[in-house]
């Protein structure tokens, strides 16, 4: 594990800018210090706000759900301006996401995007229901459980029915359909700029665990 918690640019030690596989680290061992009760709550305070008032660098991406138990920043051990957050209920995408998405890439030449999922998901569970009910909810929550609706037929063509087997197989599609929708991140991914990393959180024990791996991230680094 690396030892660097300052997270004061998204640039190596040496200057160089950080690659997608020292991007993660920093989060996964954020993870590990928040999920062992050892949080070091890092560019929290005044001086940190401060430097922030005139430019960003933050490290990763963090396309989210809504859920407020999911608090990015958080879970990865993180402060100000380390990490560019995306958050709609479910992930769904729509073209607010991906604008937000090329931002962070083409703009704060950000490293990594992850897609963070979480068990228990409330909007995954209100589409597993629709799908097997055939009932669908009203008002705009019917427009976030139809865009998730593919991800359940996905998951059950692979024999999976329960709504946190769905949860990863949302993420998995989700990281998939970035690459799909948006030929900027698609670029970014394809020149080695950025990489996407999907990533289920659990809520009981906080531990964020991979699970779709798209571009230059070695899956022995990522473990």
């Amino acid at each position: 594990m690396t030892d660097r918690t300052d997270l004061t640019a998204a640039t190596s030690p040496d200057g160089a800018p950080l690659t997608p596989a020292a991007a993660w680290e920093l989060l996964r061992d954020g993870n590990a210090r928040f999920t062992g009760g050892t949080s070091n709550h890092p560019n929290q305070d005044a001086a940190r706000r401060t430097s922030l008032a005139n430019e960003q660098h933050p490290i990763a991406v963090i396309f989210g759900c809504s859920d407020s138990r999911l608090a990015a920043e958080i879970i990865f051990d993180v402060g100000l301006g380390d990490v560019f957050v995306v958050r709609t209920a479910g992930q769904v995408i729509d073209d607010a996401v991906l604008g937000s998405l090329e931002y962070s890439v083409d703009i704060l030449d950000i490293p990594l995007i992850v897609v963070l999922g979480h068990d228990s998901c409330g909007a995954v569970t209100a589409a597993v229901e629709s799908y097997v009910s055939g009932q669908m909810p009203p008002g705009f929550i019917r427009s976030l459980v139809e865009r998730i609706i593919p991800s359940v037929i996905s998951a059950r063509r692979a024999g999976v029915k329960d709504v946190n087997g769905t949860v990863a197989e949302n993420v998995r599609q989700i990281s998939s359909r970035l690459m799909e929708s948006s030929m900027s991140v698609a670029k970014a991914v394809d020149e080695g700029r950025t990489a996407i990393i999907g990533v289920t959180y659990s809520l009981d024990n906080g531990t964020a665990n991979p699970v779709r791996i798209i571009g230059n991230l070695d899956p022995d680094e990522v473990g």
